[in-house]
């Protein structure tokens, strides 16, 4: 009866599937003949049959189907296939959007995961009105975007599918009439035809300040529009939960950061220059919006005072207007807003050298700050409310109000991000020019701590204007300075954080802590630091000691002195994908859970708030997997009503292209914190035993992961040669290179092209290898009741059961079958064959360990509807392995043809798409 129920909910999905499918079919057919439709049907069927049987005759058959395929024609399969994977993607975001909506109309009670959920939740618990204000109060909850390269597709793409989505949704929302049906089909063809005949791939390699104005695309999709709307519902529905709430208007808690255009770590194109044009943009974009929907609102408050009260504060703004016209004088409202629209424009004009798109009524002071903004659109508000408007003012002018509050002037807080190993080398360099003879990078690090906590005592300046610095200090000196310049310019919020790669001492914060002070960013005689510095700890040895570090720092007189300037809040950064890379999926998580739960000991002793910032990436391997369900696992104490979450990669259009979908993301990590902070505090401690056992898993799967990767002879090899790594390190997804160094060594390898190599051979190994050798161990050593412990472990503790539901998704992503094809393209047969079966049976061993500790017959038997999404487009998406691993055949094989390369990545583009989270 379930089953049935399901597949009446999916009908419209499986509908909108056969439309997409059937017209982009026809496409194919008229764009480029029967023979290619017929190629392209002929290889899904077989890739088929492959996937189902691992038949060694359906092998044979789609090696002769694509071995003979000319180049060009391997595009266009590739293409087609490719945008299969794309327009399924669509209908399911908008069947997800379908369920969404149909539940909130029939369901009585709110669901989980959203705010409503999470009110009532806090009302049933017993939160009082004073202590959900508290939580607003204190409350920061910010999702990053980065710009680390998995999203290949160009910007133009994007905007195509975005106008399929948005006739999909027309299709659900309107009554058609039989013509407009058509007509809409039709808009519909021409949509995929457009798409069709639109190059996918870069022709050049992105720079950093194209990143910051595709990151900005996503403020036009959802953020200018969704996150006022999400504070719109929220204090709304505040007063439906629970009658006490009603009339709190929570700040401003959820807002949007960003890595784009401030990260430098290994990436020599961020300067102070781009920084500059970074904020410059951001900011463009921002009173760009706000000078739209002021004169939008003019158009809108056309109420006339003889009719209407206004307050005094109203009277004094229109007062003030230079707008003297004649027509207006006895609408105030409409005055006033000319007389803010005259401001804003000229201070467009002044910190971000635009003119307003509408000519302003006169001259008039541009603000200060973007504070001074929203206290004038508050009068117009509170004006309103007081006369009997309320209505009026909780329209368009609520959503600006907001908005100005969200996004300032600077639209995102950007980070500043560098490898403790340059500062390193700048101090070491300042310190030789101030003081030779310092030889600051020969001391040990006490020695540094205390020569370094000296130098913050003083205002005098190390840096001399008369001295010839290293191009790679004087590029530090001249960011930090830049930073300076822009916090006068848009306010302290748009350069908030200061995150320090690979930190492993004190020293690693006191320096940067230094080199602000140079900048003025830290004043000594104040105690006053203008920037949150962020350790960020990325190995497993970092992990391990971060507990140890964070409570040698907290416990310096010197800097608590300037933390307090901070409201004693100190953020910690954890990185998921180095340590994922260096130790494996199982310990890189027990890790980084062991690193939160020491970190929150120590700040308590301390008596400092703890912030956590999460570097997930989109996969399993980088800490990706449903946001929600990880916040709630963290351990008690680690969500303090502030988190910050990097959002990566293909990761960021999944989410926030639609702009429902987006506002639905947000919510979802806004919620998932008030319920870790507030509804969590009685939460018990895992019990010894779990802990005993997580440990000892852990240490035999770092033992089967280390064993294999770094201790391998010829791993190395298999793994360059087995994946696409070579050709992604080529394509044009990123500024940034994809290596720390110029080698092949998987140490100097960055996370990322790492794990979406794994993803494009369709093995997924960073998700999963070890766990299946940790369980067997496990389970040898305790016969009679190991396997009953891990099952109490799944069903009792939050953490575990995570960890289990992400290897269920990911090794459901992978495909054994696929990933022995790919093994041929491994030269050395001896090596090919050692490797691939360690892996194989390692595969096996995990599944069977995941099913077993999950009590399923099947992967995925609790989550039907990614077991669904996987039926729908995994079809799609094994040709385009098939296709790829013949086209690195011929590259390696040193055929020159540029449409091998071309549809190489091509290829490496559709799988993306189709397994949705790969880097």
């Amino acid at each position: 009866m379930k089953d049935d129920d399901t597949q009446e909910k999916d009908r419209p999905l499986r509908y909108d599937i056969r439309l997409l499918g059937r017209i982009l079919g026809e496409t194919l057919r008229a764009q480029e003949g029967e023979a290619v439709y017929a190629a392209v049907e002929r290889i899904r069927q077989t890739a088929l049959r492959f996937h189902r049987d691992e038949d060694e005759a359906a092998r044979r058959e789609l090696a002769d189907a694509i071995h003979g395929l000319p180049a060009d024609q391997a595009i266009r399969i590739i293409r087609a296939f490719g945008h299969f994977s794309h327009l399924a993607n669509i209908a399911e975001d908008q069947h997800h959007i379908r369920r969404t909506r149909a539940h909130a109309m029939a369901a009585p009670a709110p669901r989980e995961g959203t705010m409503a959920y999470a009110l009532a939740h806090a009302r049933d618990s017993g939160v009082s009105r004073a202590g959900l204000e508290a939580f607003f109060t204190r409350a920061q909850v910010c999702p990053v975007l980065t710009a680390h390269p998995t999203e290949v597709r160009r910007k133009s793409a994007i905007d195509r599918e975005m106008e399929i989505a948005r006739l999909l949704t027309e299709r659900d929302r309107m009554q058609f009439t039989p013509e407009e049906l058509a007509s809409n089909r039709r808009a519909l063809r021409r949509a995929v035809l457009t798409l069709w005949q639109t190059s996918i791939l870069r022709a050049t390699r992105l720079r950093v300040l194209d990143e910051v104005s595709n990151g900005l695309s996503y403020y036009d999709y959802t953020f200018l529009s969704e996150l006022p709307r999400f504070y719109a519902e929220l204090e709304d529905r505040l007063g439906e939960i629970d009658k006490s709430w009603a009339g709190i208007e929570p700040p401003s808690f959820l807002a949007m950061g960003s890595w784009i255009g401030g990260d430098r770590d290994g990436n020599p194109f961020v300067d102070a220059g781009v920084l500059r044009q970074a904020l410059r943009l951001q900011c463009r974009r921002a009173l760009g919006f706000y000078l739209d929907e002021l004169h939008s609102l003019g158009g809108e408050l056309s109420l006339d005072g003889r009719m209407v009260r206004v307050s005094a504060k109203l009277d004094e703004l229109s007062a003030h207007s230079p707008d003297h016209s004649i027509q207006r004088q006895d609408e105030p409202y409409r005055r006033a807003i000319s007389g803010i629209y005259a401001r804003l424009a000229a201070t467009a004009r002044t910190i971000a050298g635009i003119e307003a798109p509408h000519r302003a009524v006169g001259e008039a002071q541009p603000y200060a700050a973007a504070s001074e903004l929203v206290a004038d659109l508050g009068v117009i508000f509170d004006s309103l409310c007081d006369s009997g408007s309320a209505a009026i003012a909780r329209g368009r002018l609520r959503h600006l109000r907001r908005a100005a509050d969200v996004f300032g002037f600077h639209l995102a807080a950007i980070d500043l991000r560098q490898n403790s190993d340059v500062h390193e080398r700048t101090v070491g360099e300042l310190f030789e020019t101030a003081r030779p003879g310092t030889a600051y990078r020969t001391l040990g690090e006490d020695a540094r701590i205390a020569l370094l906590l000296d130098e913050l005592k003083t205002a005098r300046p190390m840096v001399s204007p008369f001295v010839a610095y290293s191009e790679e200090t004087a590029k530090e000196l001249a960011i930090l300075r830049e930073t300076a310049d822009s916090h006068r310019r848009y306010g302290k919020s748009c350069l908030p954080n200061y995150v320090i790669s690979q930190t492993d001492g004190v020293s690693d914060v006191l320096e940067v802590a230094l080199l602000l002070k140079e900048a003025g960013l830290v004043k000594p005689r104040d105690n006053a630091l203008d920037m949150n510095i962020s350790p960020l700890f990325e190995t497993i040895e970092d992990l391990r000691n971060c507990g140890p570090v964070m409570d040698k720092l907290l416990a310096l007189p010197g800097y608590r002195a300037l933390l307090r300037s901070r409201g004693d809040t100190q953020e910690v950064m954890l990185g998921y994908s180095d340590s994922n890379k260096d130790g494996g999926y199982l310990t890189s998580t027990w890790e980084l859970y062991k690193a939160e739960r020491a970190l929150i000991e120590v700040f308590k002793r301390h008596d400092v708030t703890l912030r956590l910032f999460h570097g997930r990436g989109g996969s399993i391997g980088r800490g990706g997997g449903p946001s929600y369900q990880a916040i709630l696992a963290q351990p008690k104490g680690a969500v303090q009503g502030a988190i910050r979450v990097t959002e990566q990669g293909e990761v960021i259009a999944a989410k926030y292209s639609n702009a429902e979908v987006g506002r639905r993301n947000l919510e979802i990590i806004a919620a998932a914190t008030l319920e870790a902070t507030l509804l969590q505090t009685d939460q018990p401690e895992p019990r010894p035993e779990f802990i005993a056992a997580m440990e000892e898993l852990s240490t035999h799967a770092f033992s089967a992961y280390r064993g294999l990767v770094y201790e391998t002879e010829g791993f190395e090899r298999y793994f360059w040669e087995s994946t696409a790594i070579g050709e992604i390190a080529n394509l044009n997804i990123g500024s940034r290179p994809s290596s720390r160094k110029n080698s092949k060594r998987i140490e100097d390898l960055r996370a990322i092209p790492w794990v979406f190599g794994w993803s494009q051979c369709r093995l997924m190994l960073p998700g999963w290898y070890g766990f299946g050798a940790a369980v067997k161990a496990w389970t040898a050593a305790r016969p009679k009741d190991g396997m009953a412990v891990l099952r109490a472990m799944y069903r009792e503790w939050p953490f575990f059961r995570t960890v289990l539901s992400n290897m269920d998704m990911v090794l459901a992503k992978s495909d054994i079958a696929v990933a022995s094809r790919y093994a041929e393209l491994v030269a050395d047969a001896t090596l090919r064959a050692a490797i691939f079966a360690r892996l194989r049976a390692e595969w096996r061993a995990s599944i069977d360990a995941v099913l077993a500790v999950m009590r399923q017959r099947a992967l995925l038997e609790s989550n039907p509807l990614l077991a669904r999404s996987i039926r729908n487009r995994f079809p799609y998406l094994d040709p385009l392995n098939h296709v790829q691993i013949e086209l690195l055949k011929r590259h390696r094989a040193g055929d020159a043809d540029a449409k091998v390369v071309e549809g190489i990545h091509l290829s490496i583009n559709g799988i993306a798409a189709g397994l949705r989270n790969s880097g």
